[in-house]
């Protein structure tokens, strides 16, 4: 009778372990939409997760009904092991994070902003048509921020500052990574970017500065190919599946000629990487940049220029950034924005909501604006400012 209890509790226990470990799978499984987007995985890369979540079910099933003798115990060991690695290497694969080299460049080419600058002769910043409400003099306050900004904030400083009192010390542009270190550091008054990466809020955390974002603009962020791509959109859902490793070749998105989808990536702390993961993915684990097929198409060129790159006889990259920088500050004419579920990144719709990837621009502060700086914010906000936003290109906020 004791033998017969043993026996079914031993038998319970090792269905239990069984069904824990296949439900375990199937959970992150269907967490990372595997389940639903199933038929869209076309490579080796996106079907590593779901090769080591069934490795981890199926060897926890083969260590419950194992019979444990001297015999079995190389290939116990060695089934412990597999399940163990599949479980500690799972993010890895999530990400396909296994490149040393992933071959792309991080310094590229970029627009020659100069022809925007405040008071310069001919600037090429948005102008007012009748007298700014503000004026601001003497010490002015500090500005930075993305090199897409560049000429929306160049147009409020020669909109409000007195010319006097400017010099180009008063309104910097290098690029997003040093703007957040400028306002963390103190060296800005204010900043002209995106929301700030995963990073640049540590960063600020560390440094014990509170960053306070005040919404001024909107603009669409924007996925790119090149002019001879027959793809004309995609949905959000193949932004996913592209994005997180799932589909890597043009046939599954309905052009067969296109072979392996090239998706150019920009660095962690660019405003464009933190448009990827904070508006698009969210959330969503990333593939990191995968090996280019040729390092003769990487160079060192800006995304907006690689994007149009032909190789094997077509143009296979994809790429994104915001709507202004790619169409009117350092367009490509040989490139073309894609649709999202079937909406063109257009004012209208980024204005009622119908394109799905719309960003907040921010000006950003340490700390709440306060003096000059509160002042200046106050006036973008105005009908003044937002008509400076219009004229340059993005869209207002109210």
């Amino acid at each position: 009778m004791k033998s017969r209890a043993k026996f079914i509790a031993l038998t319970a226990a090792r269905m239990l372990l069984t069904a824990a470990a296949w439900a375990a799978a199937a959970a992150v499984l269907y967490k990372f939409e595997y389940f639903s987007q199933i038929t869209q995985v076309d490579n080796v890369t996106g079907a590593l997760p779901i090769a080591f979540a069934l490795i981890f079910a199926g060897g926890c099933t083969a260590l419950a009904w194992m019979k444990y003798d001297r015999k079995s115990a190389p290939v116990a060991i060695a089934t412990a092991a597999f399940v163990i690695l599949s479980a500690l290497l799972y993010p890895n694969a999530l990400r396909g994070n296994w490149w040393i080299d992933y071959g792309y460049s991080t310094e590229g080419d970029s627009p020659d902003i100069g022809v925007y600058e405040p008071f310069r002769e001919g600037s090429l910043a948005a102008s007012l048509n009748e007298e700014p409400t503000l004026r601001l003099s003497g010490e002015l306050p500090v500005m930075d921020g993305a090199i897409a900004l560049y000429p929306l904030y160049a147009a409020f400083a020669q909109a409000v500052y007195d010319e006097s009192d400017y010099s180009k010390d008063v309104v910097r542009c290098l690029n997003t990574k040093v703007a957040y270190e400028d306002i963390i550091s103190g060296e800005a008054d204010v900043v002209f970017c995106a929301a700030p990466s995963a990073s640049q809020r540590a960063a600020a955390e560390a440094a014990g500065a509170e960053l306070v974002l005040t919404p001024i603009a909107r603009e669409a962020f924007v996925f790119i190919v090149g002019a001879s791509n027959p793809v004309e959109g995609l949905t959000t859902q193949q932004i996913y599946n592209i994005y997180t490793g799932k589909t890597a070749k043009w046939s599954t998105l309905g052009w067969k000629e296109g072979g392996d989808i090239i998706a150019f990536r920009r660095p962690e702390v660019s405003g464009s990487e933190s448009g990827l993961n904070n508006l698009v993915m969210k959330g969503r684990p990333v593939l990191v940049p995968q090996p280019l097929p040729s390092g003769a198409i990487d160079g060192s060129n800006s995304l907006m220029k690689q994007v149009s790159v032909t190789y094997n006889g077509v143009q296979p990259a994809l790429g994104y950034s915001y709507r202004y920088f790619a169409q009117s500050m350092y367009p490509n004419p040989d490139t073309k924005l894609l649709s999202v579920d079937g909406h063109a990144p257009t004012d209208e719709n980024i204005m009622n909501g119908n394109y799905p990837f719309v960003a907040e621009v921010y000006a950003v502060t340490n700390g709440k604006p306060e003096g000059a700086v509160a002042e200046l914010i106050e006036w973008i906000l105005s009908p003044q400012g937002q008509y400076l936003v219009e004229q340059t290109g993005y869209a207002p906020i109210k």
